[in-house]
């Protein structure tokens, strides 16, 4: 197994890049306010652990909680979507 900071001998050239996007700061404060909502959702009862739903962020800002802003979506769905967003941009 690979100590904390390394990578296995056999990752591909993918997977280096996906985990150091993740870990950059940015990307970290992202999952967290995400991870945020989710929790946020958990407590209002709209959400619980294992249902297949995400919570979407509609305007595609995922540091922005608002009520307003976030809605129940099933998980296939919300990538869907979310997919589709990035390659119009």
């Amino acid at each position: 197994m690979a100590k904390k900071g390394e990578f296995k001998k056999n990752a591909t050239a993918d997977s280096i890049r996906q985990r150091k996007y993740n870990s950059s700061p940015e990307q970290k404060k992202n999952r967290a306010s995400r991870n945020a909502a989710r929790r946020q959702a958990e407590r209002d009862g709209k959400v619980r652990k294992g249902d297949g739903k995400d919570i979407d962020h509609s305007n595609m800002n995922p540091k922005d909680n608002r009520k307003s802003n976030l809605k129940v979506m099933d998980k296939s769905k919300n990538r869907a979507k979310n997919q589709w967003a990035k390659r119009k941009r």
